[in-house]
C-alpha cells in the first residue's frame, strides 16, 4: 500500500530499512540508507549519535542485550521534507515476538536521498 504524499523513493527507502532492521542485512544495508554524518537518537543514553559507524555500534549494543524489534505501521509526510513512520515497537525471545506500544520516527533527508537525520516521538495518538 502505498503512503500517500511520501515520495515514491523515500518511501522505498524506508520499507527496506525497516524490513532489514532486525536481520542480519542490517550493517550492509547502513551505506544505502544513512549519510555518513547521519544524526541519530540514541534513546538508550539520551543522546545524539554521528556517522554511520556511531549508529551500527548503538545498533549492536541493543541486540547485544536482546532482540528488538520494529514493525512499519504507517508513513506519512510532516513538516517540510521530513517522514513520518508510525512503528511498533518489540522484543524477540526464545518463545516468541512480543509487541509493545507505538511511537513515531521523523526522517529528514539530503539531496542524496539518505537519511540524514532521524528524530523519536510520542506517536500522535498517544500524545
Amino acid at each position: 500500500m502505498a503512503a500517500e504524499g511520501v515520495p515514491a523513493a523515500r518511501e522505498a527507502l524506508l520499507r527496506r530499512m525497516y524490513e532489514v532492521f532486525s536481520t542480519d542485512e542490517r550493517d550492509t544495508f547502513v551505506p544505502h540508507c544513512l549519510a555518513p554524518d547521519v544524526d541519530w537518537p540514541n534513546v538508550l543514553d539520551g543522546v545524539r549519535l554521528h556517522g554511520r559507524e556511531a549508529v551500527r555500534a548503538y545498533w549492536a549494543r541493543q541486540f547485544a542485550a536482546g532482540h528488538p524489534l520494529v514493525r512499519l505501521e504507517a508513513l506519512r509526510p510532516d513538516d517540510g521534507d521530513a517522514v513520518v513512520a508510525t512503528v511498533r515497537l518489540g522484543m524477540r525471545d526464545a518463545e516468541d515476538d512480543h509487541w509493545a506500544g507505538t511511537v513515531e520516527h521523523v526522517y529528514r533527508f539530503g539531496g542524496d536521498g539518505l537519511v540524514t537525520r532521524m528524530d523519536v516521538r510520542a506517536a500522535a495518538s498517544d500524545a
